[in-house]
């Protein structure tokens, strides 16, 4: 049997979610447990399209074995319009088997973004990658606020879940976002391991 490990599971289109992710893991590195970076598919509206079976770049593609199997998932998606990504609403809609068995019940889940501008629906994007969680019983982790870069931080960061604020130009995540996301992940390999201590 494997070591436990979180999964980081996101889709990012010009790299900032990416860099969230990548962030996401540390922390939960830093609390001792796997962090596996998966990405999910791009989608098109030709029906013809499709992408290679590993990507030419980045993480690989998820599975639902994967997924069926972590002992914690963080969920990121850029903002598109106040929602989560076509491509990861896509890749969730498809996950009812997981749903049947129960797979996920009781695992911990976290929920973190980007989007262009300040107001950019960050929190609506964030609560939409809730939803499908709820659905398949897992228990939700935000950010607390004795994080202190809730307090300071004039971009992103939520208590709903890390995120940031790319702009026009691109801006790169800045200290302050990087370290909310750190802490996000180390919460949820945290929470990760004391759930599996009590249901060991």
């Amino acid at each position: 049997m494997s070591s436990p490990y979180i999964l980081v599971l996101y889709y990012s289109r010009y790299g900032s979610t990416r860099t969230l992710a990548q962030h996401i893991a540390r922390g939960v590195e830093q609390a001792g447990m796997e962090a596996r970076l998966r990405t999910v598919p791009a989608i098109s509206t030709t029906c013809e399209a499709t992408e290679p079976a590993i990507p030419e770049t980045g993480a690989l593609y998820c599975s639902d074995a994967e997924l069926a199997n972590c002992a914690g998932l963080a969920l990121g998606s850029p903002t598109r319009f106040g929602n989560m990504a076509a491509p990861l609403k896509y890749f969730l809609d498809g996950t009812s088997s997981l749903w049947v068995s129960g797979a996920l019940i009781n695992k911990p889940a976290c929920v973190f973004t980007s989007s262009t501008s300040l107001h950019g629906g960050q929190e609506t994007t964030l609560l939409s990658m809730m939803l499908p969680l709820l659905h398949h019983g897992m228990v939700l982790a935000g950010l607390p606020y004795s994080e202190a870069g809730l307090h300071t931080t004039t971009s992103g960061g939520t208590p709903y879940g890390a995120s940031h604020v790319a702009g026009d130009e691109r801006r790169p995540p800045d200290e302050t976002e990087l370290t909310l996301c750190r802490a996000q992940g180390k919460r949820l390999a945290q929470l990760a391991l004391a759930l599996q201590t009590q249901h060991g």
